[in-house]
């Protein structure tokens, strides 16, 4: 797996998560901008440990279900390439 592979699952991780931190502070009525900067960090900082955990995995062959179905998925798109 490249690295466009690992960018677009840090990006899946952290896109999402940022709209929810984003949706938390705007609910509660905080709209600086130190709040939303705060959101993104946090995005920032939990995608890349939820991605550099799962590329640690990847890289020892470690055993992990939802490894195993994402690393299945990505040679079954490129095989038919």
């Amino acid at each position: 797996m490249g690295a466009l592979f690992w960018i677009k699952r840090f990006l899946l991780a952290a896109v999402p998560l940022f709209a929810i931190l984003a949706a938390v502070e705007w609910f509660k009525g905080s709209t600086a901008k130190e709040d939303y900067i705060s959101a993104a960090s946090w995005a920032l900082i939990a995608a890349g440990v939820f991605t550099y955990t799962a590329w640690r995995r990847f890289r020892n062959a470690m055993a992990c279900p939802a490894c195993d179905n994402v690393a299945t998925a990505y040679k079954d798109k490129h095989a038919k390439k």
